[in-house]
C-alpha cells in the first residue's frame, strides 16, 4: 500500500519514511510563507523526511464573520506558486468549491478536502478528476461526525470518478460533547484497512471549537501541548504521515494560533516522530 507524487519522487505508505505535510494554517503574506517553508525544508532535509509545504488560501469554515480567512483563491494560489518555484517544494492546499478544482490542482500537488466537506459529492468528484489529471494526490480529512469505516463511500466516489491510487485519508478527531474533539487511535488501522495510506492532522485534533475563552465563543481554542502527543500516538498506531501546522509566533497567528506549533520547535518534534516511526518500521520488517 503505497502512493507516490511521481514528479517529486516522494512516496508514503508501507516501507516508506514518515510523510510530512507541514506549513501554515493560512497564508498571511509571502514573506511569512517563505520563512516558514525555508525552515521546514531545512529541517526535513536534515532528517531525510519527505516534505510537502501546506498553507490555505482561504479558511472558509470560520467561527465568526470577522475571522481572518486569507488572501483568497487568486492571490493565494499566486503566493503558493511563488513558494513552490522559489523553494522547489511540492504544495498542499485546501479546496472548498467544485469550481476551484482546476485552478487548485494546477498549483497544488496534494489537494486537500476539508473535513466538513468530505461528503460533498460534487466537490470530491471535481477535486478527484482535476487532481488525477495533473498527476497529484488527494488528501481527504475524515469528518468529525464520521466513523472511520464510513470513509469507504468517499473512496468509492473518488475511484469511480478518477480511478484508484489517488487518495490519502486523514484522521483529525471526532466531535465529543461540546467544544471538544477526541482522537480514537483505532481509527488509524481501521482506515488503513480500506487500502489507503493514512495521516494524522494532530494540529486540528487539539482544537476546542468555538471555545477560546477571550472570544465570546466566536473563535476556536486549542491545546498546543497536545499536538506532539497525538502525533506520536498516531504514528505508534500505524499512521503513514503527519500533518502539522507551524508559525514563527503562534500567539500572533491570524488563525488557529492556539493549536499550531512554534516554528523553532519543528526539529525536536519531527525528530522524535521520525525515531518512533523508524523503530516501528524496523520491527514490522523483521
Amino acid at each position: 500500500m503505497q502512493l507516490t507524487l511521481k514528479q517529486w519522487d516522494l512516496s508514503l505508505g508501507d516501507g516508506q519514511p514518515l510523510f510530512c505535510i507541514l506549513g501554515l494554517n493560512v497564508l498571511e503574506d509571502l514573506g511569512l510563507a517563505l520563512e516558514t517553508a525555508q525552515e521546514l525544508k531545512h529541517v526535513a532535509a536534515e532528517l531525510d523526511l519527505p516534505f510537502v509545504f501546506k498553507a490555505s488560501f482561504d479558511k472558509a469554515n470560520r467561527s465568526s464573520f470577522k475571522s481572518f480567512r486569507g488572501p483568497g483563491l487568486k492571490a493565494g494560489l499566486e503566493t503558493l506558486a511563488a513558494v513552490k518555484e522559489r523553494e522547489n517544494l511540492p504544495i498542499a492546499t485546501d479546496i472548498h468549491e467544485p469550481g476551484q478544482a482546476d485552478a487548485v490542482a494546477s498549483v497544488a500537488d496534494l489537494v486537500q478536502i476539508p473535513a466538513f466537506l468530505c461528503r460533498q459529492t460534487d466537490l470530491v468528484v471535481a477535486a478527484a478528476k482535476a487532481t488525477a489529471a495533473k498527476g497529484g494526490l488527494l488528501h481527504v480529512k475524515k469528518a468529525q461526525f464520521l466513523a472511520p469505516w464510513d470513509c469507504h463511500s468517499i473512496l468509492r466516489k473518488i475511484e469511480e470518478a478518477a480511478g484508484p491510487g489517488l487518495t490519502i485519508l486523514c484522521e483529525r478527531g471526532t466531535a465529543f460533547g461540546y467544544n471538544n474533539l477526541v482522537v480514537d487511535m483505532l481509527s488509524i488501522p481501521a482506515m488503513r484497512q480500506l487500502g489507503v495510506p493514512v495521516t494524522i492532522d494532530a494540529t486540528h485534533a487539539v482544537q476546542l471549537p468555538g471555545a477560546k475563552a477571550d472570544s465570546d465563543g466566536v473563535s476556536t481554542g486549542g491545546r498546543r501541548d497536545g499536538v506532539a502527543v497525538i502525533a506520536a500516538a498516531a504514528v505508534a498506531a500505524g499512521a503513514d504521515g503527519v500533518f502539522l501546522e507551524f508559525h514563527p509566533d503562534p500567539e500572533k497567528a491570524l488563525c488557529d494560533g492556539p493549536s499550531c506549533l512554534p516554528l523553532a520547535g519543528a526539529r525536536e518534534v519531527l525528530g522524535r516522530l521520525k525515531a518512533l516511526h523508524s523503530t516501528l518500521s524496523a520491527r514490522n520488517a523483521a
